[in-house]
């Protein structure tokens, strides 16, 4: 059987993160500008290869100085690290969830990273597209990607949780 591309349909997805903030409240980030592939081979996508880039300079958490304070060296470095990929290792299909696993660089840090995947399923748009749709949530702590910038609270705790929650509506364009 021949390998089947797929591409990311950025206009019909988003990735979003989640760190709670002085430890009572949750701030919610996306990147504005990434792109993603699947290769497979079934129809299923049982066998499927993943690759995906953000651009650091698209992040965007509703606050322009928190914004450029995570483009600095203190988080992401956006000038000296621009992007932050993934590729993947294996995928393990159960029913219509997945469990993708796979390589995560933030800056000069690689690690293994596992997400939850849920296939939603394909379909075909009015211009005769066919997509495909997945729903992706995992988590990650950003001290293993020496994301480290914190503050200790005078009510004991610190300022941003290392626990990072992931999500992602993703939509995919078969290519021709």
């Amino acid at each position: 059987m021949a390998t089947t591309k797929w591409v990311l349909d950025p206009t019909h997805s988003e990735l979003q993160f989640k760190v709670k903030h002085l430890m009572i409240t949750t701030v919610t980030g996306s990147f504005k500008s990434f792109t993603a592939e699947l290769e497979t081979e079934t129809e299923d996508f049982s066998d499927a290869k993943a690759s995906f880039k953000a651009e650091v300079a698209s992040i965007d958490t509703s606050n322009a100085d928190r914004d450029g304070h995570l483009k600095t060296g203190d988080f992401f470095d956006a000038e000296k690290f621009p992007a932050i990929t993934f590729e993947s290792t294996s995928l393990i299909k159960d029913g219509d969830d997945y469990k993708l696993t796979g390589n995560l660089t933030i800056k000069d840090v690689t690690k293994p990273v596992t997400m939850d995947v849920e296939f939603g399923g394909t379909a075909v748009d009015p211009w005769g597209n066919t997509k495909a749709g997945f729903t992706m949530s995992g988590k990650f702590k950003r001290g293993d990607f020496g994301l480290t910038y914190n503050a200790a609270l005078e009510t004991g705790g610190v300022m941003l949780s290392d626990e990072v929650r992931v999500a992602g509506e993703l939509q995919f364009v078969k290519q021709a």
